[in-house]
């Protein structure tokens, strides 16, 4: 399948689509950390692998993963090979684990929702941070959070939904 078939399909049915779940928050929090400096192709590519390596991304279930399976995803040529990223994941896990009682990873993430309207393009250049992605990687970081800085935290806003950054003219804009 090429690269644009590849994104047409995450475009049409995925990206700026509404995500509530916390396994799929966390989710879309990992796999944009791991984009970081790559072509979100490459992620594209390898998320089925990704699924399967970090136990399709529940939260529980990754923050028990200890130094074996840290080598064991070192090793796993299906995925992203960065020991940093690696790791980022699995204490982002265990930091979902450790939200105070009655905060939620989804709930934190949708509460710095912007209350403004996103770009509606052709016009200014969509943008690659905010201030709501700012004051959320801070949040986050302040929760123990790595691999969040505004840049990735606004990545994810997009991917699930919190701003809609389709193009004034794209078929998706009016129903995302």
């Amino acid at each position: 399948m090429s690269s644009n078939a590849d994104y047409e399909r995450y475009h049409d049915q995925e990206w700026g689509r509404p995500v509530t779940g916390e396994r799929d928050v966390f989710e879309r929090l990992s796999l944009e950390a791991f984009q970081s400096g790559l072509s979100w192709i490459t992620i594209l590519r390898k998320r089925e692998a990704f699924r399967s390596a970090f136990s399709n991304f529940e939260p529980a279930a990754v923050a028990a993963f200890d130094e074996a399976d840290v080598q064991r995803l070192l090793s796993d040529a299906g995925i992203v090979r960065n020991g940093a990223k690696i790791r980022a994941t699995i204490s982002n896990a265990r930091a979902v684990e450790n939200l105070p009682d009655g905060e939620t990873l989804a709930g934190l993430v949708h509460s710095f929702a912007p209350k403004a309207a996103s770009p509606t393009g052709p016009g200014p250049a969509v943008p690659s941070s905010t201030v709501e992605s700012a004051a959320l990687a801070v949040a986050l970081k302040k929760r123990g959070f790595r691999f969040v800085g505004p840049t990735t935290a606004y990545a994810m806003m997009q991917a699930i939904g919190l701003v809609n950054d389709h193009l004034a003219g794209c078929w998706v804009r009016g129903d995302a």
